[in-house]
């Protein structure tokens, strides 16, 4: 579907100056929705909101609907009556960058606390959406929170080494660990409840400044995760049901010896025998919570690169034939639409354009990737038209720290002769060739932005460890970067438009 021509920011909510050690939905989020409605920019772009999974990875989550509990703001759940003000003020800094075991350690003890607190003396007003939240939810839901209890109990350990019947959801089984998990239960769902209604009250004020929330969906599932325990049939995975081929990527510009995933592959056959219902259910909820969709790794749906699992890289894996249409199809007819962009980076071939081209889906546009051979030249602003284009995503280093350590001498000399030298930094140049450009979205990492250098590169692919820990100081948004983004935004034709349907029903957590 053609998009708006729009400006916004890549900012995933972990990096917001937050209390706490971690960003979450709490002041700073509202601040950074400020920021953008001064700054002019309609889009805020985040990386999927899942719970964590292996290497603090939003790309590897426990559930394709849960939220990430690490979110929740201890304040909003304080002025709200779930917890004592002065235990949420603020056990580690605002800044700095994210230390997950000590954030673990620290932060989830309170949020039992709070959920507790809530589930025993909340509001009959706040209790009865609770329930409602849990009966409408339940699809979903009842796997997760008994799945994260039993992830618990037996100290994080994959669910297939679980005991034999818990492993293989021997029906008794299940309602014995119900039974005996009913406290943790109601826990966990208490504080998906209030993940989602401070999400969606933060949406909400989103919505009221004219700002669009872009979502992202991974295509593949952590293979520890409560869809693969709940929905085993749907993947293909071994009698001892572990994964018998994985996913990953071919040797690339990112790596050598490609990149081995790990996680398991679609029973693409079943799930088409079954009208994909997954797919819908899991595309629904992503509409439902944002307002546009990156589909991660798009080629996936065209070919998937099949690793034996044994294999430690990805070299030898080959490219199978993927759903095609026809999963896209089903999405259109389901949902009515399909507000999505592809991530279609790397070697992608013609059969995958012509898949995107078929769906009216657009592509994406990085212009890191713009400056080499002749080939590279598809990601120059030129060719961007009714595409999403950035300058450098997640998995990129900063344009700044690219510049001066990853570009190779005949890339900045393109990149000079293409965008000129620049008085106000590399990055500004490269800033205002995307948000020019004729593609329909241009989005920012809040990074390049600021101009700041490999140090705050959020994610490096292969690299295992000491991703995903960037955040920023608030003392970074100086007075002048609004206006300065916004006069770019008035020149490009890229302001924001209110929305033409009332915001989404406001939330109290």
């Amino acid at each position: 579907m053609p998009f708006p021509r729009a400006a916004g920011i890549l900012l995933h909510p972990t990096s917001l100056p937050s209390r706490g050690g971690v960003g979450d939905f709490g002041l700073a989020a509202y601040q950074f929705v400020d920021f953008l409605a001064s700054a002019r920019q309609g889009l805020w772009q985040v990386l999927p909101l899942g719970p964590l999974g292996y290497g603090n990875s939003p790309y590897s989550s426990t559930s394709a609907f849960a939220g990430n509990p690490l979110l929740i703001s201890l304040e909003r759940l304080a002025e709200h009556g779930w917890i004592d003000p002065a235990k949420s003020d603020g056990f580690a800094a605002p800044s700095g960058p994210v230390e997950y075991d000590h954030v673990f350690s620290q932060k989830m003890p309170l949020l039992f606390e709070a959920a507790r607190n809530f589930l025993r003396s909340g509001s009959a007003d706040a209790l009865q959406r609770f329930e409602k939240f849990r009966t409408e939810n339940a699809w979903w839901l009842d796997d997760f929170v008994l799945f994260d209890a039993l992830r618990a109990r037996q100290k994080l350990k994959s669910w297939n080494q679980w005991p034999h019947d818990l492993a293989h959801r021997e029906p008794s089984a299940l309602a014995k660990a119900r039974a005996e998990l009913a406290s943790d239960i109601q826990i966990r769902s208490a504080l998906q409840f209030a993940f989602y209604e401070q999400w969606r009250a933060l949406r909400r004020y989103c919505a009221e400044r004219a700002v669009r929330i872009v979502g992202d969906v991974a295509i593949f599932m952590n293979h520890d995760s409560a869809d693969v325990w709940a929905q085993r049939e749907l993947f293909r995975l071994n009698a001892n049901l572990e994964p018998e081929v994985v996913a990953g990527v071919p040797p690339d510009f990112f790596s050598k010896t490609g990149q081995r995933w790990g996680n398991p592959l679609y029973r693409w056959d079943v799930m088409k025998e079954r009208g994909y219902e997954w797919w819908i259910q899991r595309l629904r909820w992503s509409t439902q919570n944002c307002d546009y969709i990156r589909l991660d790794h798009f080629r996936g749906f065209d070919q998937f690169w099949e690793i034996p699992a044994g294999d430690a890289t990805a070299v030898n894996g080959r490219w199978v034939d993927g759903p095609r249409d026809d999963l896209f199809l089903k999405l259109r007819e389901a949902l009515g639409g399909l507000p999505f962009f592809a991530e279609d980076l790397g070697y992608i071939t013609p059969e995958v354009h012509a898949l995107r081209e078929r769906l009216q889906i657009p592509g994406m546009a990085v212009l890191q990737f713009g400056f080499g051979d002749e080939g590279a030249h598809m990601y120059l602003p030129h060719r961007a038209e009714g595409k999403v284009i950035y300058t450098g995503t997640h998995d990129n280093d900063t344009v700044v720290g690219w510049w001066h350590s990853g570009a190779a001498d005949h890339e900045r000399r393109n990149a000079e002769a293409y965008v000129g030298r620049c008085e106000d930094g590399i990055h500004w140049a490269f800033i205002r060739a995307a948000v020019c450009s004729p593609a329909s979205m241009s989005i920012i990492p809040l990074q390049d932005v600021l101009g700041l250098g490999s140090e705050a590169r959020m994610n490096t692919p292969s690299l295992h460890g000491g991703n995903w820990r960037w955040r920023f100081d608030q003392r970074q948004l100086t007075s002048e970067l609004p206006a300065k983004l916004a006069h770019l935004a008035e020149l490009s034709d890229r302001l924001p438009k209110p929305f033409a349907t009332p915001a989404p029903e406001t939330f109290a957590a």
